[in-house]
């Protein structure tokens, strides 16, 4: 088994602080979720960009961790990249800055700390801070996916064009607005699921045509079956 794993809400709106410990065993697999994440182990910042498919960490991966899960969309513009740059990859922040000795001093200082999951919750606030507030038609796009409407009903919601929606959602979220919704339409199912939910009432309320559907999307995104990831 993996190392213990705990979240918390971050002072940063709308993200989570997390914390894992050294893995004991088989690394954990990460799920597409939306989001990006900043993360620290000892000597390393990293920035994880959006994920298309599950994410599953090789050697080296051993930890221990801690990261800052920001809410879909709003990491770009802390971080000065587009998400899209990112998609799929885990990047050293050093590569995104050209400031190598201001990423030397975040590192340090964050390795130094009691508390590394604080320290580097201080540095996203602080990135927070020198940084345009989040832009709230990102977050009505990303309510609206999430509540399994249309992409096409959350372009005319939103008031933008599917053309200028795509383009939008390319920089905020890594890819276009029909993979973040497959992606927010896994993460339903897989709360359903795991709330004990049958299956195939899991594929109806989730937005999925049948069980089936659930089975393949889940599948192709994971690489595991629902089954599986419920008993994770």
């Amino acid at each position: 088994m993996a190392a213990e794993y705990a979240e918390r809400a971050s002072r940063l709106p709308h993200a989570v602080v997390w914390t894992r410990g050294a893995e004991g065993g088989e690394a954990v697999t990460v799920l597409p979720d939306g989001c990006m994440d900043l993360l620290w182990t000892e000597g390393r910042l990293l920035v994880a960009g959006p994920d298309t498919r599950a994410y599953r960490p090789g050697l080296g991966a051993q930890g221990p961790w801690a990261g800052i899960r920001f809410h879909p969309g709003t990491a770009p513009a802390l971080l000065g990249v587009p998400a899209n740059e990112l998609r799929d990859r885990r990047v050293e922040l050093a590569d995104i800055w050209s400031a190598a000795d201001e990423v030397r001093h975040f590192t340090e200082g964050v390795d130094a700390a009691a508390d590394p999951a604080a320290a580097l919750e201080e540095l996203a606030l602080r990135f927070a801070a020198d940084s345009p507030p989040p832009d709230p038609l990102l977050r009505a796009v990303v309510a609206s996916l999430a509540a399994g409407r249309s992409v096409a009903a959350t372009a005319e919601s939103v008031g933008l064009g599917a053309r200028r929606l795509h383009r939008l959602a390319l920089n905020a979220f890594g890819y276009g607005p029909k993979t973040l919704a497959r992606i927010l339409r896994l993460q339903r199912a897989l709360a359903l699921a795991r709330s004990g939910v049958p299956f195939a009432e899991t594929a109806a309320r989730a937005g999925f045509a049948d069980q089936a559907h659930l089975a393949r999307d889940v599948r192709e995104l994971t690489g595991e079956p629902l089954s599986g990831l419920v008993r994770q």
